[in-house]
């Protein structure tokens, strides 16, 4: 997924590419042993993206005794990491084309209020009801994920084989099925929507796993160092594979820093966020 800001202040100017940036998969069911997932993104060239209002300051309390609410304490990775649990791999990334290819569009696409409300409702499943029921997708993260991915194209096809709104390989989706005991379609847009939900949760189990002890998906946790919090890792693994960014005995590593950032600008001035 190529990505390119400009500008810091008033204006934030994104292309986004279509390609393969996740594999994932939805589950109300808690999987078993053994998963894990690499994942690429290549590319594919679109252009939605604009500012949101980032809403009123909030306001102070009137009670003289009121406190503010502390932030969470920060959290930074461990650098001797755990013993993965997941351990099943799923199918490997695909090789990128050589050759120029242009995305194209198969079926019908869905509407963007149909697309807002596939997306929000893959945010609120639990995805490890047994082992982290407290593992949850912010629905802002997969909004701006998936506008990332496709543009809330759910008919895109990229030219490695990225299907719609989250661009779920194929092979990834059957993984994703097997491993959560699913039948997803990943043409469908809605299960595509819990496919891509499913995968960030699963990293989120799998990374956190490894590195923090903890589930948060929390921006106020990550400093300005790219591999200080869960949130950055996993949206880097769902672009660049969860081997790229956590790998036994070596430190967290953020090997996609432009797609983080974009992913995580998204997350707060996305125009999608309005819709």
């Amino acid at each position: 997924m190529t990505v390119l800001r400009i500008g810091a202040g008033a204006l934030a100017v994104v292309l986004f590419t279509v390609g393969c940036a996740g594999e994932r998969a939805q589950s109300s069911v808690e999987p078993t042993a053994g998963a894990s997932t690499t994942v690429t993104s290549p590319t594919v060239t679109g252009t939605p993206i604009a500012r949101v209002a980032l809403g009123e300051a909030p306001r102070r309390s009137a009670s003289p005794t009121a406190r503010p609410t502390p932030k969470p304490t920060r959290t930074a990775p461990r650098t001797a990491t755990k013993p993965p649990q997941e351990t099943q791999l799923p199918p490997p990334p695909p090789t990128p084309s050589s050759t120029a290819c242009t995305p194209h569009h198969q079926g019908t696409p869905a509407s963007r209020a149909q697309v807002k409300a596939a997306l929000a409702d893959a945010a609120a499943k639990t995805y490890w009801p047994t082992s982290a029921p407290d593992i949850r997708i912010p629905p802002a993260l997969i909004k701006a994920t998936a506008w990332q991915e496709s543009g809330w194209q759910s008919a895109i096809v990229a030219c490695d084989g990225g299907i719609g709104l989250m661009q779920v390989m194929p092979a990834t989706a059957d993984w994703m099925n097997q491993r959560f005991g699913q039948s997803y379609d990943v043409w469908d847009y809605r299960d595509n929507a819990y496919l891509g939900a499913n995968y960030l949760a699963w990293l989120t189990k799998y990374i956190g796993d490894m590195y923090f002890d903890d589930y948060r998906l929390d921006a106020t946790l990550c400093s300005a160092e790219l591999n200080s919090c869960l949130l950055n890792a996993v949206i880097a693994a769902y672009n660049y594979g969860h081997g790229a960014v956590a790998s036994e005995g070596s430190p967290l590593t953020i090997p996609n820093p432009r797609y983080v950032g974009n992913v995580r600008a998204l997350m707060t001035e996305c125009v999608c966020l309005s819709y």
